[in-house]
């Protein structure tokens, strides 16, 4: 006898009608058997008004900026009333201070609108079997945050001195004084046995750290910071 698991319900909350019904293109796209969509909602009052108890979502995908009640209202609402409820946000509102904002409300997991099929699966399937969704983009905003708020309440510096070698990994160390080369970032992937887009991770949350615009930027700081000299160049 064939054993079929539980579908994962997914509700969607989203203002613009049209990107809601993009994403279940993208989640039939992704595995049509395996997850459902059970609920609708264009803001946190609309939703609020159709959740039904008896049908309660696994996983629900939040935007953040919406009308009457926002991302951050819904995820205190949610937090408050169904807390099993996961919720992973879908937006284009990727700053740093909303994101650090609503991973400490408790979301599962922070993706950009522009993404693809494999991406909302990858999710999807992440937070459900592992409870969360953290991509090397998402820790880095996270942990630069926290780095900097210990920064100011210490008093220390946050590029320059000690204070540098305290926010830059062994793994990132590596990244840099790669790309302090001529190979391309792909070919850096391939040398740290990584995929692109981890590297793209790596590159955007060192770039945001700090405050580099560009590769050139990168190799400047990594001279002036002696993390590699002229002669490796």
């Amino acid at each position: 006898m064939s054993y079929h698991k539980p579908q994962i319900k997914i509700a969607i909350v989203d203002d613009h009608n049209l990107f809601r019904k993009g994403l279940i293109t993208l989640i039939n796209l992704a595995d049509k058997h395996n997850y459902l969509v059970v609920l609708e909602a264009e803001s946190g009052k609309d939703m609020i008004r159709k959740l039904d108890k008896k049908a309660l979502p696994d996983i629900l995908l939040l935007d953040v900026d919406m009308p009457d009640m926002d991302g951050y209202e819904t995820m205190l609402w949610l937090r408050e009333n169904y807390p099993k409820i996961a919720v992973l946000v879908v937006s284009m509102v990727d700053s740093e201070e909303a994101i650090v904002r609503m991973m400490r409300l408790g979301v599962k997991g922070y993706l950009s609108k522009d993404i693809e099929v494999e991406d909302i699966h990858q999710a999807l399937q992440a937070i459900n079997n592992k409870g969360f969704y953290y991509t090397d983009y998402l820790t880095g905003k996270l942990i630069d945050s926290l780095q900097q708020q210990e920064s100011e309440a210490d008093g220390s510096p946050s590029i320059n001195g000690q204070g540098l070698w305290d926010q830059i990994s062994e793994i990132e160390l590596k990244f840099i004084r790669l790309a302090c080369s001529d190979l391309t970032y792909e070919e850096i992937a391939g040398k740290m046995f990584l995929s692109p887009k981890t590297v793209d991770g790596y590159r955007a949350a060192i770039f945001t750290r700090f405050g580099i615009r560009n590769r050139q930027g990168l190799v400047l700081f990594a001279l002036k910071n002696k993390i590699c000299d002229i002669d490796n160049l």
